[in-house]
C-alpha cells in the first residue's frame, strides 16, 4: 500500500485495445503512455488495457480521456458516443498509401484443397471476435466479394476471443480449416518463435506496395487516437502536439512498432466496408425485404402455395370426386407426418447445438482459473519451502529432535495435500461443480492461516496479534477458500508494514456486528492507501507492489461474495488500513466451541 498526496488533477487516462491480451498491450503501448506522463509531469498518464466490450463500457462510463483502438472499433465508438479522432498512427509497416490494417486468412501449408477464398465454402473458420476489425470484419467483406458468406456458406464460423494467438494455434493443430488474423500477426508470432511460418499458407496472398506482410484483403487506415466528447479540447491539443513531437527513433515508437503520428487519415473506406456489411452505424440497413423473406422461408411458402392450390382444386371437385378427395386427404396426412418428423429433427439439432454452446462456456472459465492457479498455489508451496528450510537448518545445526522433525514433515505433507486440494477445486470449478460448503468455525480457519505468517512476522519484527471472539456462530463456507482469504489479507498487511517496524503491528480480530453478521478484521499500521489504490484496489492485475501479480484482493473479493459476504477496505484514523470481511452466520447452527 502506497501513501502520497493526491495530485491537483487526475492522471490522463488512455484506454488501449488489448487485442493480444494485457501483457502484449503493456509491452507495446506502456512506453507511449509513459512518454505522455513525462510530457505532462503535473498530471501523469495511466494506461487501461481493454478488450472490445471493456472499451465500449469505458467510453460509455467516461472512465477514460482518450482511446487508442482499432479502426473498426473507432468507427463504432464515433457513431455511438461521439468520440473524435485527433491523430492516426504511422506504423513502421505502413504501405505506401499510409494504410496498414488488413486481414490475413491462413491455412495449413499441407491443405492442398484450400487455394482461394472461394474454397472456404462448407469449411470451418475461426476468427477472434465478430467485432474485431482486422481480426474478422475486413476478412468478412473480402469473403463476400469472393462469393462466400461466412454466416451462410461455412460449415461452422467460430470465435476464439482475445488474444488472437489462439487462432493460429487452432489452425496449426487442425481443429479448424482456416483462421483470420490481423495483418502481420502471423509474422509477429514467427518472430517471437512461437510458431513455424513454413507450416502455414496465406489464402489469396497479396503484398501491397511498401507493406512487408502478406495479406488477403485491402488495407485500411491504422489505429487512431481519439478523445471523448467530455475531454477538454486544450488537453487534446496538448496531447496531439506531444505525440507529433515524438522522434521516430524514440523508445516508445520502437516498442509500439511505429514511426510516429500523423494527422487523422480518411476513414471513409471503413464506412464503405461497414455499409457493405450493414454493421456498426449502418446496422439499420438490415431491413428485411420480401425477397429476403422468400429466400429464408421458401420451403414454407412453397408448402403454403401447394396447400392453397390443393384446397382450390378440392373445393371445385369435392362434390364430384369423392375418391380423389380421399386420396388427397391421405397425401396431406403423409405431408403432415413428414413435417412433424422434420420439426422433431430440427428440435434435436437445436438441443445438440445448445449442449455444444454450454460446453464452450464452461471451457472459457479455464483462462480465468489458470490465472489464479499460480497465485493460490504460492501459499502452500511457500509453506512447504519454509518447513523444509527449517528442517535443513536444524539438521545442519545438529539441533533437530526427531519429534520436531516428524512434526515438520507432517506439516509439509499437510501443505502438499492442501496444494492438491487447490488443484482439485480449480478442476471442479472448470467442470462447473458446486463448491461443497459446511458449517465452519471461523476462528479455527483464522488460526490455521495466521500460523503460516507468524515466521515472517517474527523475522520482520512486526507484532502479529490475534483477538478472536468467543462463542461465534459457525458460517456456511468452504474452509480452504476462507483460509486463503485470511492468508492473503494477513500477508498484504505484513507487506504494508515493511520499512515501518516501529509503526505498530498487525492485528487480526473476529467478532459480530450489530446485525449478527460474523466479522473478520485484519488491521495494519502501514502507509495507507493512495487515491488511485482506493479506486482500483479490487481490480484484477492492479498492484502497488513491484513484484505483485495484482490478483490477491480480486480473488479474495470473489471468494467472499460467493459465500454471500462482503470485503471492504477501511482507513484507520491513526494510519494504515483495516480489511473487513463480513460473512452471514449459518442459520439454525449452534455456537462454536472456543478453546482460548
Amino acid at each position: 500500500m502506497m501513501a502520497g498526496a493526491a495530485a491537483a488533477e487526475p492522471p490522463i487516462r488512455v484506454g488501449v485495445l488489448a487485442y493480444r491480451g494485457g501483457d502484449h498491450a503493456n509491452a507495446v503501448w506502456e512506453p507511449t503512455v509513459r512518454y505522455l506522463a513525462e510530457r505532462f509531469p503535473e498530471r501523469g498518464a495511466v494506461m487501461l488495457p481493454l478488450d472490445l466490450p471493456g472499451m465500449d463500457a469505458a467510453v460509455r462510463a467516461g472512465s477514460v480521456d482518450f482511446v487508442l483502438t482499432n479502426t473498426g472499433n473507432y468507427v463504432e465508438l464515433e457513431a455511438r458516443y461521439g468520440v473524435t479522432r485527433i491523430a492516426t498512427l504511422h506504423g513502421s509497416r505502413s504501405a505506401a498509401s499510409g494504410a496498414s490494417v488488413g486481414s490475413t486468412l491462413i491455412v495449413r501449408a499441407d491443405r492442398g484443397d484450400l487455394q482461394a477464398l472461394g474454397d472456404l465454402k462448407a469449411k470451418t473458420v475461426l476468427a477472434v471476435d465478430p467485432d474485431a476489425f482486422g481480426g474478422f470484419q475486413v476478412a468478412w467483406g473480402e469473403m463476400l466479394r469472393a462469393g462466400v458468406d461466412p454466416y451462410r456458406d461455412l460449415k461452422d464460423l467460430r470465435f476464439s476471443g482475445f488474444p488472437v494467438d489462439r487462432v493460429a494455434f487452432a489452425v496449426e493443430e487442425g481443429t479448424v480449416d482456416a483462421g483470420v488474423l490481423r495483418a502481420c500477426v502471423l509474422e509477429e508470432l514467427a518472430a517471437e518463435g512461437r510458431l513455424d511460418p513454413a507450416r502455414f499458407r496465406v489464402l489469396g496472398a497479396r503484398r501491397p506496395a511498401g507493406f512487408p506482410c502478406a495479406v488477403s484483403t485491402d488495407l485500411y487506415p491504422d489505429w487512431p487516437l481519439a478523445r471523448l466528447a467530455a475531454t477538454p479540447e486544450d488537453l487534446a491539443k496538448a496531447v496531439v502536439v506531444a505525440l507529433f513531437q515524438m522522434r521516430d527513433d524514440h523508445p516508445a515508437a520502437r516498442a509500439g512498432g511505429y514511426e510516429g503520428w500523423t494527422v487523422p487519415l480518411d476513414y471513409q473506406p471503413v464506412h464503405a466496408l461497414f455499409r457493405e456489411l450493414r454493421i456498426g452505424p449502418y446496422r439499420y440497413l438490415r431491413e428485411v425485404s420480401l425477397l429476403d423473406v422468400a429466400r429464408e422461408h421458401w420451403e414454407w411458402l412453397a408448402a403454403a402455395a401447394l396447400a392453397l392450390l390443393w384446397w382450390a382444386v378440392h373445393s371445385l371437385r369435392v362434390e364430384h370426386l369423392i375418391k380423389v378427395r380421399t386420396a388427397e386427404l391421405r397425401e396431406a396426412n403423409r405431408e403432415l407426418l413428414h413435417e412433424m418428423a422434420e420439426r422433431h429433427r430440427a428440435e434435436e439439432t437445436a438441443r445438440e447445438r445448445q449442449k455444444e454452446m454450454d460446453h464452450v462456456a464452461r471451457l472459457s472459465i479455464l483462462g480465468e482459473m489458470a490465472s489464479s492457479l499460480a497465485h493460490e498455489l504460492n501459499q502452500p508451496l511457500g509453506a512447504i519451502a519454509n518447513y523444509a528450510r527449517g528442517c535443513t537448518r536444524r539438521l545442519e545445526a545438529g539441533a533437530g529432535r526427531p519429534e520436531e522433525l516428524a512434526e515438520a514433515t507432517r506439516a509439509i505433507a499437510a501443505q502438499a495435500d492442501r496444494a492438491a486440494q487447490i488443484i482439485a477445486r480449480i478442476r471442479d470449478f472448470v467442470r462447473k461443480r458446486t463448491v461443497a460448503v459446511e458449517p465452519l468455525a471461523l476462528n479455527e480457519a483464522v488460526r490455521g492461516a495466521v500460523a503460516l505468517c507468524e515466521g515472517r512476522a517474527r523475522s520482520d519484527g512486526v507484532p502479529l496479534t490475534l483477538d478472536l471472539a468467543e462463542g461465534l456462530p459457525p458460517v456456511m463456507a468452504d474452509r480452504l477458500q476462507i483460509e486463503q482469504v485470511v492468508l492473503n489479507l494477513v500477508k498484504n498487511a505484513l507487506d504494508a508494514m515493511e520499512g515501518r517496524p516501529a509503526g505498530g503491528g498487525v492485528a487480526v480480530r473476529t467478532g459480530r456486528d450489530a446485525g449478527g453478521t460474523v466479522v473478520l478484521d485484519v488491521r495494519d499500521r502501514g502507509h495507507g492507501l493512495s487515491a488511485e489504490a482506493r479506486d482500483r484496489l479490487f481490480t484484477p492485475f492492479f498492484t502497488t507492489k513491484a513484484a505483485g501479480m495484482g490478483l490477491g484482493l480480486s480473488i479474495c473479493r470473489s471468494i467472499v461474495e460467493a459465500h454471500g459476504g462482503h470485503l471492504q477496505a477501511l482507513e484507520n484514523p491513526g494510519g494504515g488500513v483495516t480489511m473487513r470481511v463480513s460473512l452471514p452466520a449459518a442459520g439454525g447452527q449452534g455456537r462454536e466451541d472456543h478453546a482460548g
